[in-house]
């Protein structure tokens, strides 16, 4: 009885003075897994030469792979949309090219996997050996995440995971512009487990993780999975709304018993500032919802793929 294939999905950007280390790694992984190990490439608009020195070596490895390049960058949950769909396994896995995470935990989601008792296995980070300035960012984000997005997801975040090829299937069928990809595994569902890893130092290159885009990531989040904003505007405007009767009122009595002589500027200057500009973040978020819709309307492709190449097993 043959063995099932395993797709094993890399994402990868800037991380050329990684590859040797994440090839070599894979023809270890590739001897230990419980099935014919597929690894799917696929290159995020990549600016260093990822594409050009994959594309030279693959051919001589002992697993079989595919190598997908894509027109721009488009960000690592298209990569990984891409990767998913490319996959031909039954059993599937995506990993970060720069090695942070074990990659002994992929032989762990596979034979999880394979024992048929879950859908869907979640590498849960226990701890990280990063400064205390890269770690404290990373604290309140997944913080603020877990409050107020997903309450389900580890406290750490969720970098790897593993799946079948039913909840492969579930997953692709969500194709929303500007979400987040690890909050729509949460709300697909399906049967459930964590493991726990100790997130390793990054030896090569520098993360392109940056604070803008994990603040992008917050709000994608948050407006594609929660109305939490709009209820804050309802219960700010309504505490607002009641406060300017109480001020309006106060001013009438004030009126009628003679107590305002000049009419105060400093007050009408703040009042006119302070609903301005409540004013303009309203319509922002409210916006950023519209545009949001808007966005999804267009059925514009989630990713664009430029070349795809195909390599067999060196053993074959």
């Amino acid at each position: 009885m043959s063995k099932p294939v395993c797709s094993l999905i890399i994402p990868v950007y800037k991380n050329e003075a990684n590859l040797q280390d994440l090839l070599s790694a894979l023809t270890e992984l590739n001897q230990k897994a419980p099935c014919q190990m597929e690894v799917i490439f696929v290159i995020d608009g990549s600016p260093d030469r990822c594409y050009e020195i994959l594309l030279k070596q693959l051919d001589d490895f002992p697993f079989a792979s595919q190598l997908i390049l894509l027109s721009r960058n488009f960000g690592s949950f298209a990569a990984i949309r891409a990767g998913l769909q490319a996959g031909t396994g039954e059993y599937f896995a995506v990993m970060a090219a720069d090695l942070q995470e074990p990659p002994e935990l992929v032989l762990e989601m596979w034979s999880e996997l394979t024992a048929g008792d879950v859908d869907v296995v979640i590498a849960v980070r226990e701890s990280r050996d990063d400064p205390f300035m890269t770690k404290l960012p990373s604290s309140i984000f997944w913080g603020l995440y877990r409050r107020f997005v997903v309450p389900d997801v580890p406290p750490g975040g969720v970098d790897i995971f593993g799946c079948n090829r039913a909840f492969r299937d579930q997953l692709l069928q969500l194709e929303e512009r500007h979400s987040s990809l690890i909050a729509q595994m949460f709300w697909v569902g399906f049967r459930r487990k964590y493991i726990s890893y100790e997130r390793q130092e990054r030896k090569h290159g520098k993360s392109a993780w940056t604070l803008r885009k994990k603040i992008n990531y917050l709000m994608d989040s948050t407006f594609a999975f929660t109305d939490l904003p709009i209820r804050l505007l309802i219960h700010l405007g309504g505490l607002t709304t009641c406060l300017s009767a109480l001020f309006g009122l106060l001013v009438i009595i004030f009126r009628l018993l003679n107590w305002i002589e000049v009419p105060g500027y400093t007050a009408t200057v703040i009042t006119i500032v302070f609903f301005g500009a409540f004013n303009i973040f309203a319509l922002g978020i409210v916006g950023s919802y519209a545009w949001r819709t808007y966005e999804n309307t267009k059925s514009r492709p989630l990713h664009i793929v430029l070349r795809e190449h195909q390599f067999p097993s060196s053993k074959d």
